[in-house]
């Protein structure tokens, strides 16, 4: 079992030391072009997924993984072409529609990536997605155009090196510190030295030629809201996809006791309710306002994140469709704010500093998504019970956690999302009524949709 946990904390590093690479491509995209960048990246998660499924040894497999990570990239610079590339009026939809694939992703990959591992082992978990990214290469190589807005300079290779150091101890302080514990020298050394990197970053940022991160762009009110937002949204939804792991695979009564496979299935509607949502809310955001959708998903995210604290604890084994009901409802919210909040993002910032803005955005929402879980294995560390499986050996025991910490874990997600609520209220309104207010390079000026 620590030889399994040490893997996988092996495989979470490979892949976060390439999180400042997403931003340093958004950059070079906002250089360059972002269609080349766009290319180069998923240039590299082709070659990446391909190797992975060849990879002799573990130490083979982190170097593959650390290129597929480069392949990150692709999402930010795929949203700076969105605005880039269609009428304003168009960009929420299809933003919706990107959302929308990732619920298409989610509804094909979960039971279908448990059921090629389990009977086929994890190679074929990559030798099968293999043939996928090459053709997605095919087709951006031959129907993407090229950005048309270029802002050529030289690379803050400075800014880039203290945005490593700021970030990359960060994230293995985070995913190490519900192990070694969060007092312990090695953690606070690796967050030592990232408060005093980030200090240095900003201090370098604000007086670079050309900056890897313009503070003064991201820094202003609505792309900062956005970020805190969708950080924070990727802390609440990792935490809850923790303890949903533990309820739907534990034994009764502690969870529902389903496989692998299963909870990829269970999880299937809560994607396919986004598959048809997204779309809709792209639909209705020029309408409505970006500002009341984001606040309607936060909202409904909260509430069923607090009826889960409630009841959760009494749902195993009876109240199965319940359980599933409720995580549909809330990643139904989440995607609402979601979709919102990409939207509001990219109608806020000038469109030749469109590249690093959402790869900043990304940055934030994988610092989310790290905190989550490793704030969610303390709380479940710190409130449980010990079992004795049956046939075990006498003196083997696991941790099972209590009701408590289930309470606590969905508890402080609602919490969460009931903050970003009160956030959202403060985003500077981009569009309604028809009307896209959209921020280009000479200043702000009204996009009749």
């Amino acid at each position: 079992m620590e030889a399994t946990k040490n893997m996988e904390y092996d495989l979470a590093y490979a892949k976060r030391a390439m999180l400042v690479v997403v931003l340093l491509f958004g950059k070079l995209g906002d250089m360059y072009g972002k269609k080349k960048m766009f290319l180069i990246a998923l240039g590299f998660y082709t070659t990446g997924v391909i190797l992975n499924g060849f990879a002799p040894s573990f130490q083979w497999l982190l170097v593959t993984r650390a290129v597929q990570g480069f392949g990150m990239a692709i999402f930010p610079l795929a949203f700076s072409l969105v605005r880039e590339e269609f009428p304003p009026k168009m960009v929420p939809q299809v933003q919706g529609m990107i959302s929308a694939m990732f619920g298409v992703g989610m509804v094909i990959a979960l039971p279908l990536g448990a059921w090629v591992t389990q009977n086929w082992g994890w190679r074929w978990t990559y030798h099968s997605a293999a043939p996928f990214a090459v053709l997605m290469f095919f087709l951006a190589w031959k129907v993407l155009r090229e950005s048309r807005y270029i802002n050529p300079g030289k690379v803050d290779w400075v800014g880039t090196v203290l945005l490593a150091f700021a970030v990359v101890p960060m994230l293995v302080g985070v995913t190490r510190a519900p192990e070694v514990g969060w007092t312990a020298r090695e953690t606070l050394v690796l967050f030592s030295v990232t408060v005093v990197s980030a200090l240095l970053f900003v201090l370098w940022e604000k007086g670079a030629e050309n900056p890897l991160v313009p503070i003064g762009i991201i820094s202003t009110r609505n792309p900062a809201i956005v970020n805190v937002g969708i950080m924070f949204a990727a802390f609440g939804i990792s935490m809850m996809s923790q303890a949903n792991t533990y309820i739907f695979q534990m034994m009764p009564p502690y969870g529902f006791g389903k496989t692998i496979l299963q909870s990829g299935l269970l999880m299937t509607p809560m994607a396919l309710v986004m598959l048809i949502v997204a779309p809709i809310a792209g639909k209705l955001l020029p309408k409505v306002g970006a500002k009341p959708v984001a606040l309607t998903g936060a909202l409904t995210a909260s509430v069923g994140l607090g009826i889960l604290a409630k009841y959760a604890p009494q749902l195993p084994p009876d109240h199965l469709w319940a359980f599933v009901g409720l995580i549909t409802l809330v990643g139904t919210g989440i995607n609402l704010m979601n979709i919102s909040l990409i939207n509001v993002l990219v109608f806020s910032v000038p469109p030749r500093a469109m590249g690093v803005a959402t790869g900043a955005n990304s940055l934030f929402r994988n610092f989310g998504s790290t905190w989550g879980p490793a704030i969610a294995s303390t709380i479940m560390s710190t409130y449980y019970i010990l079992f004795h499986p049956p046939g075990a050996p006498p003196g083997v025991q696991i941790k099972i956690p209590t009701t408590k910490a289930y309470e606590v874990l969905f508890g402080t997600s609602a919490v969460v999302f009931l903050l970003l609520a009160l956030l959202i209220l403060a985003i500077r309104e981009v569009m309604k009524g028809g009307r896209i207010h959209g921020v280009e390079n000479e200043g702000e000026k009204d996009v009749l949709a």
